[in-house]
């Protein structure tokens, strides 16, 4: 019998959540760009790891719109952000761009940890669809971007939102564009 209930999946999140940023900040983790010199030579999963673990310095946008990277795999990446008033289009619902920034995340993410070292990707194609309305009182959303193919030249991955009962609030997909990322020096 499961007795979740959708108060303490959602704390059980933020905790979550918090944990991981506490544990990112205690590493030196900060927003900013990293230095060529500090990838060079790592593969998309290890830049991702090490941002996880703070050696690495995390988007500006995370901070921007209030989400954050929690967890990362070969060929999957999970972003959390609690919509809040700051986020609302002009008819009293998030905005589609928060969505579609979470969505981008996920996927570009799931996407890097696929490639080696020396490999950089940008985003081609972005495909989001909302089916759900969210506001402040949503609590928190995952992002949860999953690769579907990595080729020489082009990536695809597919993502979703959801609170932490499950429930879909959008879905989207990616066609990426894979390249050699220029050298240090």
């Amino acid at each position: 019998m499961n007795t979740a209930t959708p108060e303490n999946a959602a704390a059980q999140w933020e905790a979550q959540k918090q944990a991981v940023v506490d544990h990112m900040e205690a590493g030196g983790g900060h927003p900013g760009v990293a230095a060529l010199t500090q990838v060079q030579g790592k593969s998309g999963l290890e830049i991702m790891q090490a941002m996880l673990a703070g050696a690495l310095p995390y988007p500006h946008i995370a901070q921007t719109l209030d989400f954050a990277l929690i967890e990362v795999a070969h060929g999957q990446a999970v972003f959390q952000g609690t919509p809040q008033l700051k986020h609302y289009n002009p008819m009293g619902s998030v905005h589609g761009g928060w969505f579609a920034t979470m969505l981008d995340s996920a996927l570009g993410c799931a996407v890097h940890t696929t490639l080696p070292a020396g490999s950089g990707y940008t985003t081609a194609e972005l495909s989001v669809n909302i089916v759900r309305a969210a506001s402040a009182a949503t609590g928190p959303l995952r992002a949860i971007g999953r690769v579907v193919h990595t080729g020489r030249q082009l990536a695809t991955a597919e993502a979703r939102i959801v609170d932490a009962m499950g429930k879909l609030y959008a879905h989207g997909t990616t066609t990426c564009l894979v390249f050699a990322a220029k050298a240090a020096g």
